[in-house]
């Protein structure tokens, strides 16, 4: 059984002619380029530690298969505002899994995009726990039913976010990813 026991993020940004081009740059941003990646669904593994991008790249091999929670966007569109960003909802019981959510949007900075992410990440682990929770609250409105709950939670989010070429032409792509590691 293979239950990912560290994850690091990343996160990159392509610009190019071709939009599969775009995406690839993105990926060498990002520094998994080299890697076979398979998208997997948003669960956060029990007691999985997040490591530093340099330290987890350096147990991964060129042509690795390699399962990640990916969220891109792309345009083409001059001066567009794209974003693409991995929420994360981290239980303080290191023995329950959490959430990883993927979310891209368009005309929203990383402020924005990073914190609907980690709304959708936690709105997942409080459905999961039968905590009712409103993503229109405050932050420290949810901390309090998070409080009350009994089931204390840490959220943070990786967003990459960039503006299409001035001019059109070009395809950018952005990419955020929490990459699983064994």
């Amino acid at each position: 059984m293979y239950v990912p026991s560290k994850l690091f993020l990343t996160r990159g940004v392509g610009r190019h002619k071709e939009k599969l081009v775009s995406f690839e740059e993105a990926l060498r941003a990002c520094k998994i380029a080299q890697l076979n990646l398979v998208r997997v669904s948003s669960i956060y593994p029990p007691g999985c530690k997040i490591v530093r991008k340099e330290e987890g790249l350096k147990e991964l091999s060129p042509g690795q298969i390699v399962h990640v929670v990916m969220a891109e966007a792309a345009t083409n569109e001059p001066r567009r505002l794209i974003a693409s960003s991995v929420g994360i909802a981290v239980p303080r019981d290191k023995g329950q899994f959490g959430y990883l959510s993927e979310y891209h949007g368009y005309g929203q900075t990383d402020g924005k995009a990073g914190e609907y992410a980690e709304d959708l990440a936690a709105q997942m682990f409080a459905t999961i726990m039968g905590v009712e929770f409103d993503p229109d609250k405050s932050w420290d409105e949810k901390k309090e039913i998070w409080r009350i709950s009994g089931k204390f939670l840490k959220t943070s989010n990786i967003t990459q976010s960039a503006l299409g070429h001035k001019e059109g032409g070009l395809w950018t792509t952005v990419i955020a990813a929490a990459v699983l590691l064994p």
